[in-house]
């Protein structure tokens, strides 16, 4: 009994970390498309109002966001032909590592109170 605890303990924490995203690949991936050519260089200061700060979202809301617009318009979908065409060829893993690389950058956005 104890084995198969610590076996599931473990397994857990393997799943867990490759679900949090590799931050490193996620800014590649930033870098590769146009990201900031809306959001801004920094994901702090998008070019214009009506596009969203990233730098510091939470990682989840993030990735739920991206597999949103690339399931595009219909049940659980968001619909945003530039958001669509640039999530398009996306895995789940490349955009849990977009997320983490978002979430991992300096922010002033409140998360908590």
């Amino acid at each position: 009994m104890k084995k198969l605890m610590i076996a599931l303990f473990c397994g857990a924490v393997s799943l867990s970390a490759t679900a949090g995203g590799n931050i490193a690949n996620g800014e590649a991936l930033v870098k590769k498309r146009t990201c900031a050519s809306c959001h801004g260089a920094d994901f702090n200061k998008p070019t214009n109002e009506i596009y969203p700060r990233l730098a510091g979202q939470h990682a989840d809301y993030l990735k739920h966001a991206l597999i949103a617009y690339k399931r595009g318009d219909g049940p659980y979908g968001r619909n945003n032909s530039s958001m669509a065409s640039n999530v398009a060829d996306l895995s789940n893993q490349d955009m849990a590592d977009i997320a983490a690389y978002l979430h991992s950058l300096p922010s002033d956005l409140v998360l908590k109170r």
